[in-house]
């Protein structure tokens, strides 16, 4: 059973009804359009901005180099 007893196949033939009325253009622009429409609501809510950026992050590097660590030996 899938979505509210809609079944898998329901959900293909409409999704195939779909395409062949708007047409994979007009589907492809509609989700674009809700993706900007998406970021721009988030922008507007101020998320981007509490999140610093990499520039922003003070950090340190350290200079070193990489040496293979080799197996303590057993003793038995």
């Amino acid at each position: 059973m899938g979505f509210g007893g809609i079944s898998v196949w329901q959900l293909l033939i409409i999704l195939l009804i779909v395409i062949m009325l708007f047409g994979t253009k007009r589907l492809k622009g509609l989700g674009s359009d809700l993706g900007d429409a998406i970021k721009g609501f988030r922008k507007s809510m101020g998320t981007d901005e509490e999140k610093p950026s990499v520039e922003e992050k003070p950090g340190q590097t350290i200079d070193a180099q990489a040496r293979k660590v080799e197996e303590p030996t057993k003793k038995d």
